[in-house]
């Protein structure tokens, strides 16, 4: 779950990077290097598709992206973290082997980017709970299985998205060839504890003075009312102790990608860090009383993506939930130098996977583009 912190921060980051523009060289480099990305990321199979779009949803209008080199692939639907962090401006980093296999989509949720943008407070407000972003994600659903006549379709969910994507693979197991989830949220209150706990310790083991003070400030933590201002603390040495990312310290990385990102205009960074503080207004509560412990039946294939050094949503509770797990089949996948963003951490094997663990139930369904001529000599 990539918290309200993080999104301002990165956003606040982004503004005055671009802000900076004003001098002379900068807009004309910064263009030319968006359009670079955007050649490249072009879609020009004859069977292909590649559209951008507002899909309008229960009185809103909300951001869709659909890219695929093969329509006759599955879909695969995407649903991002947050509240109100969009996969949508980085997914240009990560996305195009993807596309070989899958057709693509990324969803701009309510409150969220573009999406936020698109919309009034008014119009949004009365969705802004778990129940009716789960509702949201179910009519996204929908619309794809219609306009594709996909019988299936593949689900996945990252952070705050998996628990939109358990909800739903709970309520329409039919619909799915597979659930995926990816930093999966499983009690999100114990999860709190446990990053704490885990940051703390680092904190003392490299006698960091300032790291211990704050936390230390925090206890109990996350005590009976988390406030947006404690949780901004704990998620600033999370990142510093690379429970978010493995092995960094700083967030900049993937800030400065979301620069290049053909589908956000400057205006879109605003959106982001905007969005979230409207999302987390809504659904900090509810996302804190998240508890999936006794959600341990589906009924559809459930494929875990876990970082073994991931604290932001700890994988010690996601192995764990995965064990007490009873479904058609389940796979669980744990990535050795990854934390929680195993998109960009390890793309390749990330890939990899989705190919030979998600891929299989829909090529044995016929829901596939035919397999690439081979010669053996």
């Amino acid at each position: 779950m990539i918290r309200w912190r993080r999104e301002v921060m990165l956003a606040g980051c982004l503004v005055a990077a671009t802000g900076a523009a004003a001098g002379p060289a900068w807009p004309q480099a910064w263009v030319a290097a968006k359009a670079i990305v955007a050649a490249q990321q072009r879609i020009v199979s004859p069977r292909g598709i590649q559209q951008h779009f507002l899909l309008p949803v229960d009185g809103t209008r909300q951001w869709i992206s659909i890219q695929g080199r093969d329509t006759r692939n599955p879909i695969l639907l995407v649903l991002h973290g947050g509240p109100g962090s969009p996969l949508m401006p980085v997914a240009w980093t990560f996305q195009s082997p993807w596309e070989d296999y899958f057709t693509v989509v990324e969803w701009a949720q309510r409150g969220t980017g573009k999406t936020y943008e698109a919309n009034t407070p008014a119009q949004m407000a009365p969705g802004m709970t778990i129940a009716g972003m789960t509702h949201d994600a179910a009519r996204v659903v929908q619309y794809l299985r219609h306009r594709f006549h996909k019988k299936k379709i593949f689900l996945l969910g990252h952070s705050w998205g998996t628990v939109l994507g358990v909800r739903l693979a709970q309520r329409h197991p039919n619909w799915f060839y597979a659930y995926i989830g990816v930093g999966q949220i499983v009690n999100e209150r114990r999860g709190q504890h446990i990053a704490y706990e885990h940051v703390l310790h680092e904190a003392k083991a490299h006698h960091n003075p300032v790291a211990l003070r704050e936390l230390q400030a925090l206890a109990p933590y996350p005590g009976r009312r988390l406030t947006l201002e404690r949780l901004s603390v704990l998620n600033r040495w999370e990142m510093y102790y690379g429970a978010l990312v493995y092995g960094r310290k700083h967030f900049h990385w993937y800030a400065r990608s979301w620069e290049l990102s053909p589908l956000y205009t400057l205006k879109d960074f605003e959106a982001i860090a905007e969005g979230s503080r409207f999302s987390l207004k809504y659904l900090l509560g509810p996302l804190l009383r998240v508890n999936f412990d006794h959600v341990t039946h589906f009924g559809c294939p459930v494929i875990e993506f876990v970082g073994a050094h991931d604290y932001t949503t700890p994988a010690s509770l996601t192995i764990q939930w995965f064990e007490r797990l009873h479904a058609p089949s389940k796979r669980l996948v744990i990535f050795a130098n990854s934390a929680h963003l195993i998109m960009q951490e390890q793309p390749g094997r990330f890939l990899v996977h989705l190919v030979e663990d998600a891929l299989p139930y829909a090529v044995q369904a016929g829901d596939a583009a035919p397999a690439e001529k081979q010669i053996t000599r």
